[in-house]
């Protein structure tokens, strides 16, 4: 699974005109799922996303969570993380889990996060064609990826 984590002003999502999922202070997380993840990818990543420290404490320090700082976070389902571009000029997407498969996952991830961080949790639409908004709060981008069945603790 690989996740791209903003830390926003406020990000939101629009599909069809229509805004589906939008949060103030807090985190947009781009998810691309792989054929290979499972339940185990997904709640690992869960326990990031909320206690990764990169909200600035009083001195300016990135030392608090999403959890300490009682953000939001938008979720956002992006196969187009497992791009290979190394070859030729049109990327393969053949490590990206097909939709069938991503879903479900995708739909967990969703799940566990509402279920579990105590937070506010808003998400895109699985599949379709989404505007995506935001103001990067720093910038602050980080890029998480854990291969299937990997055992590295939080």
């Amino acid at each position: 699974m690989r996740i791209l984590i903003q830390r926003v002003k406020r990000a939101s999502v629009t599909v069809e005109g229509q805004i589906v999922g939008q949060i103030a202070h807090g985190l947009l997380v781009l998810v691309g799922i792989a054929a290979t993840d499972t339940i185990s990818e997904v709640e690992w990543m869960c326990a990031k996303i909320t206690k990764l420290r990169i909200f600035n404490d009083d001195e300016e320090k990135m030392n608090r969570s999403l959890a300490d700082v009682e953000g939001s976070i938008l979720l956002v389902s992006q196969f187009t993380l497992y791009a290979d571009a190394q070859k030729g000029l049109r990327p393969s997407y053949i490590n990206a889990a097909p939709p069938q498969m991503a879903k479900p996952l995708y739909e967990q991830m969703l799940a566990h996060l509402k279920q579990t961080s105590g937070l506010s949790v808003e998400a895109g639409i699985f599949g379709a064609m989404m505007e995506v908004e935001l103001v990067n709060d720093g910038p602050v981008t980080i890029w998480l990826e854990r291969e299937s069945g990997g055992n590295v603790p939080l």
